[in-house]
């Protein structure tokens, strides 16, 4: 390095190139030197800047600028070079913001259109409903299980009293509660229950009021 020339020291600084001694003598050059500082100032980025160049990118800009060959260590980049790579930083930045942007605005479609369907609850393995006479209507969705089955029962012009029961009927006979709730004024209900019996299992349902009377009854086939 030239040593009565510190400014020539700015460029191998700016990317790290310089020992120890030579960094702190162009850091005591910066204290008194406010064209260096300002240059500084400008470069700071281009390490980074470097980075991001292809090195056929770089090849070419040499070329195309006709960089002589250094004879002296990281000499400070030709403004010319610097122009060029700032253009193509900024032109870099837009297609990128505007890639980031087409990503988001996608991302956003998808997930406008696929949350409806990630929050939709699973769908039953089977479904049935009856309706009585005096206008009680019973729908039962019924969900397999490795420990059995889930019963999730949705009913209007319940019984206004009382506890209310589903009951699961076997194929061989055998019957289990697998919820129970207290009537309610308006006469509907959504309860979910449990059946230790598998879905294949199942030959019916039945509605019972508190005094364990049928008022509905669903057979499963």
């Amino acid at each position: 390095m030239n040593a009565s020339d510190p400014h020539h020291l700015l460029g191998a600084y700016l990317i790290g190139g310089l020992d120890a001694a030579d960094s702190q003598r162009f850091e005591a050059h910066l204290e008194v030197c406010a064209d260096c500082r300002a240059d500084l100032a400008e470069l700071e980025s281009l390490p980074a800047l470097l980075d991001v160049v292809p090195v056929p990118d770089a090849v070419a800009l040499t070329a195309a600028h006709r960089i002589p060959v250094q004879t002296e260590p990281a000499a400070s980049p030709p403004r010319a070079v610097l122009d060029e790579l700032a253009t193509r930083r900024r032109t870099s930045r837009r297609r990128w913001a505007a890639l980031v942007g087409a990503v988001a605005a996608a991302c956003l479609a998808l997930g406008l259109a696929a949350g409806p369907v990630l929050n939709r609850p699973p769908q039953p393995d089977a479904s049935y409903s009856v309706q009585s006479g005096d206008g009680l209507r019973l729908s039962v969705d019924l969900a397999r299980k490795t420990w059995g089955t889930e019963v999730a029962v949705n009913g209007s012009s319940m019984p206004l009293d009382g506890t209310l029961s589903l009951w699961v009927r076997d194929r061989d006979g055998g019957e289990d509660r697998a919820c129970a709730w207290t009537a309610t004024p308006s006469g509907r209900v959504r309860v979910t229950g449990a059946t230790p019996v598998q879905l294949a299992s199942i030959a019916s349902v039945e509605l019972r009021d508190g005094t364990q009377h049928a008022v509905a009854v669903i057979t499963v086939p």
